[in-house]
């Protein structure tokens, strides 16, 4: 389970309490003969300088050390500062050894003998470099850990959010108000071709076996992809006749690239249902699709007003919207507007 930032700085306080009153007050038990002023004031000021200068160090590795995409850059500033923090250390525990020395109480021949060496600001820096090392170290696999953790549980997340949009999808492609239609449509072409009749039956299966074979996956060809399509054109065009024109400008160059499945035909489903279907006399829907820079670039237009009804779902769209998000996140780009006369669904998935 991923703690929340709160209960994150919560532990820090917490574990950095614990830790530097640890290692100071192992003191009482390693060395013998020394004053109880002398004890309390070591496991005090060295608690208390230990948690102020890795608490200088961890505010300023948050700030400056970008731990998603760690780099060469990031390394030596987690180096310089551990450094300066450890130099920082010495310098004041050399500081309030000194301050102790001269104003505190008379020292016995032990603590004489400590303190013999804590003008010694090379010893210091030393001794700090490594206290303050072994705590860089602790923290910074910490860090990894939560953030193994994290995309850990990012990837659960995604996994189970693209089953969701998998379901939905399935739901969404598979049109009973279209099926009935087509079947029925195919029924009354019967007695005027059968031959016909035999050809969207053979494309309304399509249809369906694409639905149900390409929703676990997440890519496909735009070459299938406006297979299906045209099968959805074909049938449709059984009951809106010459009310239904269809227009395709596809770039050669664009037919083997990679995309989502089904997204251009919920497109052009859209535009039939909302569009063309309201028409008394019908329209057009243009289906544009070319590469641009570093990006795919799908345009699906058709005559008509942006109006969907108010006991409209949206789930086609709805569907298109999440699986772009979840496969492409903020790099894809997926617009629906009414320019001229007319509704335009704008698309754009990037190659790299």
């Amino acid at each position: 389970m991923e703690l929340s930032t709160k209960k994150r700085n919560y532990v820090f306080w917490i574990l950095q309490l614990l830790g530097w009153g640890f290692i100071n007050t192992i003191s009482i038990f390693v060395v013998k003969g020394i004053s109880p002023q002398l004890l309390l004031y070591s496991v005090v000021m060295g608690t208390f300088l230990g948690i102020f200068t890795t608490s200088l160090l961890r505010w300023y590795l948050k700030r400056n050390v970008q731990f998603e995409s760690f780099g060469g850059k990031d390394f030596i500033k987690i180096l310089v500062s551990f450094l300066f923090t450890a130099f920082l250390f010495g310098i004041l525990n050399t500081l309030f050894g000194f301050l102790y020395v001269k104003l505190g109480p008379t020292l016995t021949e032990t603590e004489r003998q400590i303190f013999e060496n804590y003008d010694n600001l090379g010893i210091q820096i030393l001794n700090s470099v490594f206290m303050i090392g072994a705590w860089t170290v602790t923290y910074l696999v910490i860090k990894l850990l939560l953030k193994l953790n994290q995309d850990r549980i990012e990837r659960l997340e995604l996994n189970t959010h693209l089953k969701q949009a998998q379901l939905n999808t399935l739901k969404g492609q598979i049109n009973p108000h279209f099926m009935f239609n087509s079947l029925n449509n195919i029924r009354g072409l019967m007695l005027e071709d059968v031959e016909k009749s035999r050809e969207m039956l053979t494309k309304l299966s399509e249809i369906l076996r694409y639905s149900l074979t390409k929703n676990n996956i997440n890519a496909i060809s735009v070459h299938e992809e406006l297979e299906v399509v045209d099968n959805y054109i074909d049938l449709s065009k059984i009951q809106f006749e010459n009310r239904l024109e269809f227009i395709k400008n596809v770039e050669s160059d664009t037919l083997d690239l990679q995309i989502p499945p089904m997204i251009i035909q919920l497109l052009v489903e859209n535009a039939i249902k909302h569009g063309i279907s309201n028409l008394k006399h019908g329209g057009t829907i243009t289906l544009n699709i070319k590469k641009e820079e570093a990006a795919l670039v799908i345009q699906v237009r058709n005559t008509g007003k942006l109006q969907i009804a108010k006991d409209s779902t949206q789930l086609g769209l709805k569907n298109i919207e999440q699986r772009l998000k979840l496969l492409y996140a903020d790099k894809a780009f997926f617009n629906l507007e009414e320019i001229s006369d007319e509704v335009v669904a704008h698309i754009k998935i990037p190659l790299a």
